[in-house]
């Protein structure tokens, strides 16, 4: 079991005091919140002991005197940009993102669409919103964007796109995922609200890279990673250190929008600017909640390693292009970091050497291990009965429960009934068992047979599982994993050579 590195109610505290402070110097503050609102897993992974939903627990705290715009681009739901980590699109997020503030009691004020031109799918998305009594506002790109800041700060520019009415003190602005406008909307508000003489402030809160942790620390360096396809780069904030004399660390596009954004600003309200830095603009107190700084830079090593085989698995797809890929290897070199350093790796890939050996062929079969928080390795391998996925779980869940190897969670004629389903009935041409037909059968199974009613009861100590597959996953498996809080890698290859059916 991973050690905790991290204590997270020192956290809560530290920030939630932090906001309030930066609030009582406006009528009303505009936080921009960068990574992810609800379910930062990242956070999490780099941060033993981070609870990933600490930034929604925060906001919950202050409930009372906060609601919340969502930005998306227009252009992403075009795309119809995913967000990685849930496996669903931008717009879809929103949706998400809207029941589960709901959830936690917050006010979700509106959605605004940025870089709005009337793109068929917005419109549609637009539609789904309002008939649904969600606010909707539609904010267009404004030419010369940011460098012509007389015509930014300017009745054609943000002069043109709405202004959102709001009524709480503080106001979080939030995406589904970077380069959504939330910066723009922040500044926008600013602009209408100094027009109507009110005193109205921003705030960046952006988690990583962590300012008061040294610049090459593994925990910053595991942001780069993270955000290898943005190329983004941690830098020392020069502005700091010139202003104040002391080190801290921003990234490459904070430094290079901060000028920018200073002379905005204080063009919006004609007085200079109360922040000397990027830093000075930000409300992060994460770095304060650190207990353990080993366990965070082994933590944020493995993070590193994990978002490689992710980058290899993304070019092999064609998602990104080689220089991206070529960016993750220096990151990993930086750190003399190897893929086999995570333990789950080693394992899976000696079985499938060892099957591949034995059937005589070329082909990688695929297989995938599990560590259990005990530090056991459990293997599963694809058969004709099930995947790798659904053999992992069987094997581990059954081994958390203390179950002999040679006992049937499963009757051989219920796996061969959903075969026959599948091929008869439903015209597929994979049989095999994937892991939600497997957990679906084994819960049915459950009702009537004790050993697998015991055995899936151990499903809940599968979170925080590390696994590794010698091939990629399809994204039925993925969801199944990532909703069993399993962290999984695989290696950069496909399944089959089926060009559909992977």
């Amino acid at each position: 079991m991973m050690k905790k590195g991290f204590d997270p109610q020192k956290y809560i505290e530290e920030q939630s005091k932090f906001i309030l402070e930066r609030v009582h110097n406006y009528d009303k503050l505009y936080l921009e919140f960068g990574g992810k609102l609800i379910g930062d897993k990242h956070a999490k992974r780099v941060l033993p002991g981070f609870d990933e939903d600490a930034k929604i627990k925060l906001l919950a705290k202050l409930k009372d005197d906060a609601e919340i715009i969502i930005c998306v681009h227009a252009g992403d739901i075009e795309k119809n940009k995913i967000r990685g980590d849930y496996g669903i699109t931008y717009d879809m997020d929103v949706l998400r993102q809207i029941d589960e503030l709901r959830g936690y009691g917050l006010i979700v004020n509106s959605v605004v669409i940025t870089r709005y031109n009337g793109q068929p799918s917005t419109k549609l998305f637009i539609n789904k919103l309002e008939r649904r009594d969600i606010r909707v506002y539609k904010h267009s790109a404004i030419e010369g964007y940011p460098s012509n800041i007389d015509k930014i700060v300017s009745e054609e520019g943000y002069g043109k796109n709405e202004y959102i009415t709001t009524t709480k003190p503080i106001v979080v602005v939030t995406a589904p995922g970077p380069g959504s406008g939330k910066l723009a909307t922040c500044l926008n508000q600013l602009y209408h609200e100094h027009r109507h003489g009110r005193a109205a402030g921003y705030s960046k809160f952006e988690t990583f890279p962590v300012w008061n942790v040294p610049l090459k620390h593994p925990l910053n360096i595991a942001y780069e990673a993270a955000t290898v396809d943005l190329k983004d780069v941690n830098m020392m904030d020069y502005f700091h250190f010139e202003k104040y004399g002391q080190v801290a660390v921003n990234y490459n596009r904070d430094l290079e929008m901060f000028p920018v954004i200073r002379r905005i600003i204080e063009k919006i309200t004609g007085k200079e600017s109360v922040y000397q830095s990027p830093t000075d603009m930000g409300v992060n107190r994460v770095g304060f909640g650190i207990t353990d700084d080993e366990v965070i830079r082994e933590a944020s090593k493995q993070e590193i390693i994990r978002r490689c085989f992710a980058t290899e698995c993304d070019f092999k797809k064609g998602i990104i292009d080689e220089e991206i890929l070529s960016r993750m290897m220096l990151i990993m070199e930086e750190l003399e970091l190897k893929k086999e350093d995570r333990r789950t790796v080693g394992p899976a890939r000696k079985y499938s050497e060892r099957l591949r050996e034995h059937a005589g062929s070329n082909d990688v079969p695929a297989v995938i291990a599990f560590e259990l928080p005990d530090g056991r390795i459990i293997t599963g391998r694809s058969s004709s009965l099930m995947d790798s996925c659904s053999a992992a779980i069987l094997n581990s869940i059954k081994k958390l429960a203390n179950i002999g190897d040679e006992i049937y969670l499963l009757s051989p004629v219920i796996i061969e009934t959903i075969q026959n389903l599948k091929r008869r009935d439903l015209h597929s041409r994979i049989t095999a068992l994937n892991a939600n037909e497997i957990l679906i059968a084994l819960s049915i199974g459950a009702v009537t047979n004790p050993t697998a009613q015991l055995a899936i009861e151990k499903l809940s100590e599968l979170k925080g599982v590390q696994a590794h597959s010698t091939v990629m996953l399809n994204k039925d498996d993925e969801q199944i994993l990532r909703k069993l809080g399993i962290d999984v890698t695989s290696d950069p290859v496909y399944p089959s050579e089926n060009l559909y059916y992977v």
